[in-house]
């Protein structure tokens, strides 16, 4: 993720609590409330007036992550996400911070599996930069070779902080590199370590030709602006980029796992930890939504059955957890991890782990504790949506995988699920040849050397 630490007006201070805290949901859903339009190039813009505060979030999403990659060149969807600040023709480099300082706002981007997305946070008076800029860079990047170097080894120290110093995310990235054998799901967001090694200017010159492009993007704008004068505004801008080539976006589908898959990672680390893995699909299928309440079920809340049972009273493990990758574009997997009292043994959980996992699969979810579940999902949906900019994510997040419109199935479908439903999800999915499982071993903690001076890490904000 690409951050930039800035110094905002006072002012603006306010106005940006308001906007972070302005509530936005309608219980008639957003089918009614977003305007669509597809540009004549085959941009798609999603347009969400909210005039409660003189606030904008303009959002330019890429169909492309580290899905999108190939063997040998990991890491090239982060490392462009880097390179898309060093600057074009009209904007030199550090000029795009700048502009946005002197216009009070912040923004930042991200890389994810399935996605590289970029937003600004402005007054509505000054959305004309964040369209200035996204438009210029869209089609205008200059990728300069010292950039890149510089770049590249910033992420190189990102992967080795994040990632190879964090013994749990070294844990599940080796999950999902056992758990998937075919689909890119199996490297890191990140990159491996030897790829970005690799990985020339020519790669990122390909990369940005072929995904970058209007029909492979859209805009998700929020806040306050009147469509009529800003949809205009936007066509002029994005209008005259070339339309590009949609690339592939079909995967190979993951075969389905006919036996558990068992890995250990030595690393130095003050307590084991312990995770489960399970392939399940994703928002598609009705299911997906079922398994949503089993995670609510386990986790959510201290009076949650991990909480109680593993926790509270059997007195096992410091922390437990369920989580459900529902809105990725290709199935993913169901986790369940549980961190170790000291003094405890893995094998003591993973059993409590089971346990738990055998009552979905024996008994019915009784109807309070269901309905307790569905009330937390679904407050959690609308609580979420208080803020107009994670709304506009949100509203992105489902256009990347399931299209916009079916944000609003989400508490319907949650509603629709039954015990039965939990029961015969549990069986289907959450069954030991279907899982990877992955143990922390500790290893002695030994003293870390400080970063030296001058390295790229310390000299910006990494998030």
């Amino acid at each position: 993720m690409h951050f930039r630490t800035l110094r905002i007006r006072p002012w603006f201070l306010i106005l940006l609590l308001s906007f972070l805290l302005l509530p936005s949901f309608s219980g008639a859903g957003l089918r009614e409330e977003v305007f669509e339009t597809v540009l004549p190039n085959g941009l798609k813009v999603l347009l969400l007036e909210n005039h409660k505060a003189p606030l904008v979030t303009f959002q330019v999403w890429y169909r492309v992550g580290s899905r999108n990659e190939e063997w040998g060149k990991t890491g090239l969807s982060h490392v462009l996400e880097h390179m898309m600040f060093k600057g074009t023709e009209k904007v030199g480099p550090e000029k795009f911070t700048r502009m946005i300082q002197e216009n009070g706002g912040n923004f930042n981007a991200f890389t994810s599996y399935d996605y590289t997305a970029y937003y600004e946070n402005l007054s509505s008076d000054r959305i004309q930069v964040a369209i200035d800029l996204e438009s210029d860079r869209m089609q205008n990047l200059v990728l300069r070779g010292e950039d890149f170097r510089t770049e590249r080894m910033v992420v190189v120290e990102e992967r080795r902080l994040r990632t190879e110093d964090n013994p749990q995310a070294l844990l599940i990235e080796q999950i999902m590199a056992t758990a998937f054998q075919i689909h890119p799901y199996r490297w890191p967001i990140i990159g491996w370590m030897e790829d970005l090694s690799r990985l020339t200017l020519e790669d990122l010159k390909d990369y940005y030709r072929i995904y970058y492009s209007p029909v492979n993007a859209f805009l998700v704008v929020a806040g306050d602006f009147k469509k009529e004068d800003l949809l205009p505004r936007i066509e002029r801008a994005f209008g005259s980029i070339p339309r590009g080539v949609a690339p592939d976006q079909e995967k190979r589908k993951e075969p389905a796992q006919i036996g558990e898959r068992r890995v250990l990672v030595k690393k130095e680390a003050q307590l084991p930890y312990l995770v489960m893995g399970y392939h399940v699909p994703n928002i598609p299928t009705s299911d997906s939504y079922a398994l949503e309440v089993i995670a609510a079920i386990l986790s959510r809340g201290r009076s949650s059955r991990l909480y109680r049972n593993l926790i509270q009273e059997k007195r096992l493990a410091l922390g437990a957890d369920a989580d459900h990758s529902l809105l990725s574009h290709d199935p993913g997997l169901f986790y369940i991890a549980a961190e170790p009292l000291p003094g405890k043994e893995v094998a003591q959980v993973e059993k409590a782990l089971d346990q738990e996992i055998e009552r979905l699969q024996n008994e019915l979810v009784k109807e309070e504790e269901l309905e307790k579940a569905k009330n937390q999902l679904e407050a959690a949906f609308i609580y979420s949506q208080d803020s107009l900019f994670v709304q506009a994510i949100l509203l992105a997040r489902y256009e990347i995988t399931a299209g916009w419109k079916a944000i609003d199935d989400y508490i319907p479908s949650v509603r629709k699920v039954t015990s039965e439903d939990v029961k015969r999800v549990a069986n289907q999915y959450l069954i030991q040849d279907n899982r990877t499982t992955g143990i922390l071993v500790p290893l002695a903690l030994q003293k870390r050397r400080p970063l030296p001076e001058g390295s790229p890490i310390r000299e910006r904000t990494i998030q």
